[in-house]
């Protein structure tokens, strides 16, 4: 409540000085700069959310800029549109090319992204400069209408009042957005895309959404210089364009407030360099390595360390709940005990002459903890991804609570109740403890996308109930006390535990667990079988990777056990302690049996 009282006191300060502020000059020059620091602004916003949070490479933002600018120069010049329906119809093409580019984002990502977004700013630049019977070419389209109040033009004044106004609509919709289940699936997307996917988070339908923010507030900005000046020409839109954007967000950083303080720097910067336009792009690129170099995280993170070490209150969490209610599953996930959930028939997966899945068979029964087990390379990782989707089998079928599943999306596979953890931990490690369990609860949060960007009752309810469950399946790990700790800093194996409970915050009816005793100590090992039992208690099947088998043997109901990608054996623990094809699998040779349950029974084996 302290920081959303805070936000208010601060955005009405900007108010009282945007109301102020251009009244205090006559100056058309100084009038202009306040007007390019609201266009810039507006532009990095919405590239903020791509690169900053959701972590996707663009250098293309330019064609965009293009695509609204001459989007309201064609429709008020040519053919007449009222002047304020033509804005907002550039926002409207601008957010169709924007999921146009969005699309190769499935494909490529990193550098190949970038390369992408180049050549669709380099395309857009030569459309506009070339096609001269619609875009006038280099001369560029004049007559671009204005919009007015009543009848009364716009004077420089207005215009930085309107691009205020437009400001702060957009950073009070995405701040509701970014500190909301959308804001967290960003961030998840950004850090690990298949972990975000394993909760049931769609990477592709994140992806668009954020490619459309960054359009829609770029084109907007576009089609603001186009009305201001009432022409366009391909001069302004320039490669130069797309990196001043990025420089503005990586610069700003990528908290809600980087783009704004960006925009004004690099604004002012920009208009005292003009003078010296020889050294602009050498003080861009100096500011950048400085920026990344001593302030990595931007200069919005840079001025808050500072701000907490003077005010230490600014870095308080809120207070704990003195009782949690205890946590279940929601009851329309719960199944009928002891019947087939997960039946797959002929698996085959080979990676060249490697064969590590070979025709295998399993079925998983509800309310049990199957176990699978076997030596190094036996082929149980390949087969728990292919179960969850990760993988797709060369041929077999998979059948899970009655749909067929090969070939659907990791995030489809998830929303049919299959969670998982991974062999190498794949946390949202710069998020709290909280937020990543609160990503697992994203598809169960009833807020939409546009509940949440206009922060609405409903976007604030489902919050409220969100953070009360996560803090909940905290408590019902033993890890309440950790929620608003960052993910990344907890010891190994308290990391374990929080994917854990990230994996049941989806409520699934199956839970595939990779080696989760691995790094952990002999009494972590010891809760863990306890922690297993009560997830299995609560009426969610277990299938279980691991190698120590003192805990596979003391938890699973049943073991499947694989040796070069073939299934060798299954049953119940003490058959499997006893059968000559297991013994020979682990030992090499068939000794005695005495000899072999100590390694079947013995605690570890690598």
């Amino acid at each position: 409540m302290k920081a959303y009282n805070t936000h208010w006191m601060g955005l009405m300060l900007v108010v009282a000085a945007i109301v102020i502020g251009p009244q205090l000059t006559n100056n058309g020059f100084y009038l202009k700069i306040m007007f390019m620091i609201g266009v810039n602004y507006l532009a990095a916003a919405g590239l903020n959310v791509l690169v900053g949070h959701t972590g996707q490479k663009s250098l293309g933002h330019a064609g965009l800029f293009a695509v609204g600018a001459y989007t309201v120069a064609v429709l008020t010049a040519r053919h007449g549109w009222n002047p304020w329906v033509a804005f907002l119809a550039a926002g409207v093409v601008a957010a169709l090319f924007g999921a146009l580019i969005a699309l190769p984002a499935l494909r490529v990502k990193g550098p190949a992204l970038a390369m992408v977004t180049i050549g669709f700013g380099i395309v857009a630049e030569k459309v506009v400069a070339e096609w001269q019977d619609v875009f006038g070419g280099q001369a560029g389209i004049y007559g671009v209408v204005p919009p007015t109040w009543g009848s009364q033009s716009l004077d420089d004044r207005d215009w930085v009042w309107l691009v205020s106004a437009l400001c702060i609509v957009t950073h009070l919709m995405l701040r509701s957005l970014l500190n909301g289940k959308y804001g967290r699936a960003f961030m998840a997307v950004n850090t690990a895309e298949v972990a975000a996917e394993s909760v049931g988070v769609s990477v592709y339908r994140i992806k668009v959404i954020a490619f459309v923010i960054s359009a829609v507030t770029c084109g907007f900005a576009g089609a603001l210089i186009a009305q201001q000046n009432q022409f366009i020409s391909s001069d302004f839109i320039t490669f130069n364009m797309s990196i001043f954007f990025l420089l503005i967000v990586l610069f700003g950083g990528s908290s809600v407030y980087g783009p704004l303080l960006g925009a004004v720097v690099l604004t002012l910067l920009d208009n005292f360099l003009a003078r010296w336009p020889h050294v602009q792009h050498f003080t861009y690129g100096a500011l950048l390595l400085f920026a990344l170099y001593a302030m990595p995280d931007g200069l919005s993170a840079w001025l808050r360390s500072i701000a907490v070490r003077i005010f230490p209150g600014l870095a308080r969490h809120p207070a704990l709940p003195s009782a949690l209610s205890p946590w279940r599953l929601h009851a329309n996930e719960a199944l009928e005990a002891n019947r087939p959930l997960l039946e797959a028939k002929g698996l085959y997966k080979a990676y060249g002459g490697v064969v590590p899945t070979n025709d295998v068979d399993l079925t998983l029964r509800t309310g049990h903890v199957h176990s699978l087990i076997g030596p190094n390379g036996a082929g149980k990782t390949t087969l728990l991804n292919i179960l969850s989707g990760v993988v797709e089998p060369d041929r077999g079928t998979i059948r899970f609570n009655g749909t067929d599943v090969v070939g659907m999306s990791i995030n489809g596979v998830a929303r049919l109740g299959l969670a998982r953890t991974f062999q190498n931990l794949r946390l949202f490690v710069d998020m709290t403890v909280l937020d990543n369990v609160k990503v697992g609860l994203h598809r169960h949060m009833e807020a939409g996308f546009w509940s949440c960007l206009f922060g609405s009752r409903l976007s604030a309810r489902s919050e409220i109930q969100a953070t009360e469950e996560a803090l909940q399946i905290l408590g019902f790990l033993g890890l309440a006390d950790k929620a608003y700790e960052r993910a990344g800093s907890l010891p190994y194996g308290v990391q374990r535990r929080v994917e854990i409970a990230r994996a049941l915050a989806t409520h699934p009816r199956l839970l595939l667990l990779d080696e989760p005793a691995a790094g952990l100590n002999p009494h972590e090992t010891r809760d863990l079988v306890d922690v297993i039992a009560r997830i299995r208690d609560l009426g969610i099947t277990v299938l279980l990777i691991e190698h120590h088998m003192d805990l596979v043997m003391r938890i699973s109901d049943h073991v499947i056990v694989l040796d070069y990608g073939q299934k060798i054996a299954e049953g119940k623990p003490a058959e499997i302690q006893s059968n000559p094809r297991v013994i020979a699998a682990y030992l090499g040779t068939e000794d005695e049996t005495d000899d072999a349950n100590d390694v079947v029974t013995g605690a570890t084996h690598g």
